[in-house]
């Protein structure tokens, strides 16, 4: 199986920004973690500060990898393209957030993305993704 994680702005400051929020764990550290748990499977990796670097990865990866898991930051909230760039390709996409996006910020309640996805894991702390790569091998 070839898994990629997405994720979206200020994700690249995981470990270090709002630990009370994200924890104290760098995305780095964390991958190497997954990469152990499922050595049977391929697990790839991109993060971005900007929309249309996340939406030029998804068409790429679109109709070659086995699923995509994404987190989109920010942009989750205000991204009708990246949307659209979920519906336009094959591969199944889960939406993940660290945090309970529904237990903060008001203008965090609503995704513009979790429609065009497979499915939400939403508040598991980093353990999200290990979630979504569990809803894709056991389909």
């Amino acid at each position: 199986m070839n898994i990629l994680i997405i994720n979206g702005p200020n994700l690249n400051l995981l470990g270090k920004r709002e630990k009370s929020i994200y924890g104290d764990c760098s995305f780095e550290e964390y991958l190497a973690r997954l990469s152990k748990l499922y050595p049977q499977h391929h697990i790839d990796y991109f993060q971005s500060n900007h929309e249309g670097e996340l939406i030029d990865r998804i068409h790429k990866a679109g109709f070659e990898e086995t699923g995509i898991i994404l987190n989109a930051g920010a942009y989750t909230h205000t991204s009708i393209a990246i949307s659209d760039a979920i519906r336009s390709v094959t591969t199944p996409v889960i939406e993940v957030h660290i945090s309970n996006i529904h237990a903060r910020e008001e203008y965090r309640h609503t995704s513009m993305i979790a429609a065009a996805c497979k499915g939400s894991i939403i508040g598991f702390g980093l353990d999200s993704y290990r979630l979504a790569i569990e809803a894709f091998t056991n389909k």
